[in-house]
Parts: structure tokens; sequence; C-alpha cells
């Protein structure tokens, strides 16, 4: 791949992203993947650049891997901080393609739910189906989006890259409410971080994507564009 580093404002690497959107040219809706680890930023890009893109007049469907969840009782067979069990158990990729991805692709109907499962009931849903315009936009977010099971459903595919031990402080920050320091340091260090470099070492995210946001520093953020 060839690309460029550029350096700006946030609003600024918005409306690249929103650009990068536009300039996808399917006959479907545009499903856009925002990748990375927990706690880099990815939600908050996604939401984001949902809002500019509904500013732009864009239909967006808003949408995360934690509604994509194993109830619970399924996600920890090899223990509640086991990073292999983060990475292998925790996300129910096949219920995502069938009702959200599969239907808004190539040759899909359209008609989607975005949700399987509510994660402070610890329940399954089954939401209403609703049926996207041709033009909608997908703005989907989680950790995990570049592996084999989802890697062919996204029309682009953008990472959000921080310093996994800066994600550390931020998650301390963002949960101090309902989690003490140790346990969330733990948590991180035992089984998100490692996880992650799972992911890093299998299947190389940031080589498949066509932007890459470094969010170091939310308000300057650098973004590389890739190319093929």
């Amino acid at each position: 791949m060839v690309g460029s580093v550029n350096r700006g404002t946030r609003d600024e690497m918005l409306g690249r992203l929103a650009e990068a959107v536009r300039s996808v040219a399917v006959p479907h809706p545009t499903r856009v993947a925002v990748d990375g680890p927990p706690a880099a930023g990815k939600t908050t890009l996604a939401d984001e650049l949902a809002d500019v893109l509904r500013t732009r007049g864009r239909d967006v469907i808003r949408a995360t891997i934690d509604d994509f969840l194993f109830p619970r009782a399924q996600r920890y067979p090899r223990g509640e901080y086991s990073a292999e069990g983060c990475y292998y158990d925790t996300h129910d990729y096949h219920a995502l393609n069938r009702v959200l991805l599969d239907p808004l692709g190539p040759g899909g109907d359209r008609r989607f739910q975005d949700a399987v499962y509510d994660r402070t009931a610890d329940t399954t849903l089954s939401p209403p189906v609703t049926t996207a315009p041709t033009d909608a936009v997908l703005v989907f977010d989680g950790v995990f989006l570049m592996r084999p099971e989802l890697i062919d459903r996204w029309d682009l595919s953008v990472f959000v890259s921080a310093a996994l031990e800066r994600t550390v402080e931020r998650a301390v920050i963002r949960e101090r409410r309902v989690s003490a320091r140790a346990e969330v340091e733990r948590r991180w260090r035992e089984r998100y971080i490692p996880a992650q470099q799972l992911y890093f070492a299998t299947v190389r995210p940031a080589a498949r994507v066509a932007v890459i946001v470094h969010n170091d520093d939310p308000q300057q953020p650098v973004w590389e564009t890739r190319t093929p």
C-alpha cells in the first residue's frame, strides 16, 4: 500500500474521514468499521463521524460490537482474565454477519437489526427489523474488526491507534465510578492488552485498513490514508 501522513485539527480529520466515506461507490449501504484497542477512542470517533455524516445529509446507522457479545455465562470458559478468552470467546460474529453486515452488503435485502445482546441486563435481544436506505452508512465501532470472520464485510475500515499504556490510564478515568483502579488495571494488563497483542500478531489489523488515526492526542490527531 501507498499513502500519506496528515496532521491537523480533529475537525479536519473528521472531514477527511467523511470524504473517504463519500468516495465509496457501492450499490448498497456503506459499511464503515472503526477498529482499535479498548479505550483508544473508537466510540468517540465513531459518534463524531456519524454526526458529521448526518450534517452532510447521510442516513447513518450507528452500531457497536458491544451489542454483539455472547451472554456472560458463555464468555469466560477460560477465566475472567484470559486474553485468549477475550479474543476467541467474547463476540458473536455469526449473529453480527447474519442480522447486520450481510443484509446491508452485496445482495442483501437491507433489512437489519443493530443488536442481539443487552450488556446491562445480560440478556439476548431481538429488536425490530429496520430497512436501510440504499445510500445509508453503517458506522460500526469495536475491537477485533479486521479478523477473518469480518474482514470481507467492510467497505471502508479505520483503525484508531493509541499507545496501549495510555489506554490503561484512560480506562481508569473512564471507569472510576464503577471499578477500583486496581481492578481496571488488572483487567487491562491481564486480559485486554494481551488480547490486542494476540490480535496484532495474528491479523496485523493496521495493515488491512484504509485509514489509521493516531489518537494519543485526540485534539491534534495524526492520520494516515492508504490506497492499494
